[in-house]
């Protein structure tokens, strides 16, 4: 196995606090186990597709989801997601894009480009942390995960 072998969320945010208060929601409910946080859309690339860093990374083993921040430095959300559901090998992970603002024209590009879920970050301390275990409880307790058979098909 290799390091970054068992992931179930993979964090994509660059503001340490919302980041810290994503990471102690999940912890909260038990989620965080395997969560590891990238902090900008360059390196959530390296991580998901096995490049750069994390080229070790076993692709057969993606998180069960991807909590991704709209605004990302280097690479934006966006475009990351673009790139994720482009790919075969990582098109069947769950995404949910994170964002502080509601601006429309960026919810129906992600949808469009394949979003799972569009959620604003509440401004509120206990509305966010409210917001993101529910996100938790939902995506990792709740949702059914892809078979492994889905990545294996999409290495073919």
């Amino acid at each position: 196995m290799t390091l970054f072998g068992d992931i179930d969320v993979l964090l994509a945010e660059d503001n340490p606090a919302d980041a810290e208060l994503i990471i102690e929601s999940l912890r909260n409910e038990n989620l965080a186990d395997r969560l590891h946080r990238v902090h900008d859309g360059e390196e959530a690339l390296d991580f998901l597709l096995a490049r750069g860093v994390y080229e070790g990374r076993a692709l057969d083993r993606p998180p069960r989801l991807v909590l991704l921040d709209v605004k990302l430095p280097k690479v934006d959300g966006l475009k990351v997601l673009e790139e994720l559901k482009r790919d075969p090998r990582t098109r069947p992970i769950p995404v949910v894009m994170l964002t502080s603002s509601n601006i429309e024209h960026d919810v129906a590009r992600g949808y469009l480009l394949g979003a799972n879920s569009y959620v604003q970050k509440p401004v509120e301390y206990m509305r966010f942390q409210e917001t993101v275990r529910r996100l938790g409880l939902y995506w990792l307790a709740t949702n059914e995960a892809a078979p492994a058979v889905v990545f294996m098909r999409a290495r073919e």
